[in-house]
């Protein structure tokens, strides 16, 4: 899969040559202060696309956060699509200034992968979840349970990216997309999971501990 050494996500690459160019042409043509802006917008560009390297937890039935930001939701909803009952979600919120590379949450097989287009409604919002742009995946462990996790475009976001294929093999911690410009990930976590986090707790993608899987 992709960007798994870059320090910087090949997805940004457009935007920041774009960026580059424009700053560019604004300094041949002298007009400090349009180069200043467009600089400005090059180095955020650059910065927004980070992919800094993390450290998986030792515990090998830790589920990590497959993104970095703020939790906004953990609670018990009905989940129609794949398990047909009521488990236990974990949204995380990103904003412009957090990692926006997504890591997967536990290893295990692609058994299913889903993709909605949607509305662009602001992503902290409790309709996101079913209303907004969406691609899930859904993951069978090595002990044979299920997990659901679902990357959500925002109120900026217009492009969600997915590498994996249904029968892909995936490791704990590895990229395996991101979200342009601000956006959520929820984890549907299968029944007799522990889930740790609680609302209002930061995270890091693939480091920061969310809950078990036994």
């Amino acid at each position: 899969m992709r960007n798994q050494n870059q320090i910087v996500a090949v997805e940004g690459y457009p935007f920041i040559g774009i960026f580059a160019f424009v700053t560019l042409v604004f300094a041949l043509l002298d007009w400090g202060f349009l180069t200043f802006v467009s600089l400005c917008l090059t180095l955020f560009t650059v910065y927004f696309f980070r992919n800094p390297e993390r450290h998986l937890p030792p515990d090998e039935e830790a589920v990590v956060a497959p993104a970095d930001g703020k939790i906004i939701f953990v609670g018990n909803v009905m989940e129609e699509r794949f398990f047909k009952e009521e488990v236990t979600k974990v949204s995380i919120f990103m904003s412009v200034f957090n990692v926006h590379v997504n890591r997967v949450p536990f290893p295990g097989k692609v058994l299913d992968m889903f993709y909605n287009k949607g509305e662009f409604f602001n992503a902290s919002l409790d309709k996101a979840s079913l209303q907004n742009e969406q691609a899930g995946i859904l993951l069978e462990t090595p002990g044979g349970q299920k997990l659901l996790f679902v990357q959500i475009a925002g109120l900026v976001a217009r492009r969600i990216v997915t590498y994996p294929v249904i029968g892909s093999i995936l490791e704990k911690g590895a990229r395996y997309g991101l979200i342009r410009f601000g956006s959520r990930v929820d984890i549907y976590f299968p029944p007799g999971a522990e889930v740790t986090s609680v609302v209002g707790d930061n995270t890091i993608g693939g480091e920061t501990v969310i809950g078990y899987i036994r």
